[in-house]
């Protein structure tokens, strides 16, 4: 019996994975998997709770609670510059995984494409498959990870349906210009495509760089998709807890494979997620300036090392470039230095090689995470002085 094809292009997470490496390694930090290792706000906890106690346990309305999808409207006004009609155009998902998922299914026929910068979260290339789309990859090049203007121009046709984006950018930190976003949304529209953006860590962002959503841009109201959630923001990746904002038109058949996919979140922490969205500025400053000064912290330790880091404008990853040390250690390639940095260091970090079409694209680089606490991360500072000391030893 032959399975499925399109599983066998790719495999599991090698995110995940790694986060089941560090769990068979006692004492080891896992810096691989991007959750925090600290609590998140007690009144979003509490909003939660309240729902449950007051029996909100039953089956929500399948595209998510009234409550929620109007913060997502306020909020998305006040923030990105979007409106959005929280009746028409906004679809509460489980994740922005799902969210994803069900708008490049809503969206692609057999014979699109689909356009991706990479590196990329190692979701999005298996989406693409999934969805039934053919990617073709565009290049973000260190250290600003900036692309070639001409080559995704060039990677344009008509067969083009979506590019998907994510800014700031998972795995690099990159945060997309005005200027890059304006670029690329003139190119959906000359050639009918859809800019599908991914904006999780749109309040996770440093050194005065500024997010922009593409679809707050002229003429990208009706052809961008907004994918974020409160996974990243408020610490709750646990909940899977997100949302889809489109035109009423693709909103419709966003909603239709949501239903068929998954139902609908979990009602009670959509409550909970709801009451998220209303919490204040003072909550984002703090936010940024707690995770600037985690950035600082493990960005300071790997200068120290042969693991030499990129620094990134935003979200909570650093990219390094390790040629020195993998040569210095004979690691043919990523995932060896990812288990060798468990193994040996007691940290777990993600090989390069997971954001790449093409493994051998990332086989020198390798992503840790910050979104932990100033213990955690004085910790790996420690741990991270065992390769600066082997290094100054060799």
């Amino acid at each position: 019996m032959e399975l499925s094809r399109i599983t066998q292009q790719f495999t599991e997470s090698i995110i995940r994975d790694m986060t089941r490496v560090a769990l068979r390694h006692p004492g080891s930090i896992n810096l691989a998997q991007g959750f925090p290792d600290f609590p998140a706000p007690e009144a979003i906890k509490q909003a939660a709770v309240e729902a449950i106690q007051k029996d909100m346990n039953q089956y929500a309305v399948t595209w998510g609670i009234t409550a929620l999808r109007e913060a997502i409207a306020a909020k998305t006004r006040h923030y990105n510059h979007i409106e959005a009609d929280p009746d028409k155009g906004i679809t509460v998902t489980c994740g922005s995984t799902e969210g994803m998922m069900a708008s490049l299914r809503a969206i692609i026929n057999p014979g699109d494409e689909i356009i991706i910068f990479e590196p990329f979260y190692e979701n999005y290339g298996p989406d693409c498959l999934l969805s039934g789309a053919a990617p073709r990859y565009v290049r973000l090049r260190p250290p600003d990870w900036s692309f070639d203007f001409d080559e995704l121009e060039k990677n344009f046709n008509s067969k083009t349906k979506a590019i998907v984006i994510n800014t700031p950018n998972n795995p690099t930190g990159k945060v997309f210009t005005e200027e890059e976003l304006r670029f690329i949304a003139g190119l959906c529209l000359q050639y009918d495509a859809v800019a599908v953006t991914d904006e999780i860590y749109e309040h996770i962002i440093y050194d005065d760089h500024i997010h922009v959503s593409i679809a707050s841009l002229p003429g990208m109201e009706d052809r961008s998709i907004t994918i974020n959630s409160i996974s990243k923001t408020y610490s709750l990746t646990g909940w899977r807890v997100g949302w889809v904002i489109a035109s009423e038109r693709i909103t419709r058949e966003i909603r239709k494979v949501h239903d068929f996919l998954t139902v609908g979140a979990a009602a009670p922490l959509q409550m909970g997620a709801a009451f998220a969205l209303t919490l204040g500025e003072e909550y984002y400053r703090w936010l940024a300036e707690f995770y600037r000064n985690a950035r600082d912290t493990l960005y300071q330790a790997l200068l120290e090392t042969d693991l030499h880091p990129y620094k990134p404008a935003g979200a909570y990853y650093i990219m390094c470039e390790c040629t020195d040390f993998m040569q210095q250690h004979q690691l043919p390639n990523s995932l060896e230095l990812a288990y060798y940095l468990v193994k040996n260091i007691g940290i777990a970090a993600v090989p390069g090689s997971s954001f790449y079409s093409d493994p051998s694209y990332g086989k020198l680089q390798i992503r840790f995470c910050f979104c932990k606490n100033p213990e955690t991360l004085q910790k790996a500072r420690t741990y991270l002085s065992r390769i600066a000391k082997a290094t100054e030893n060799r």
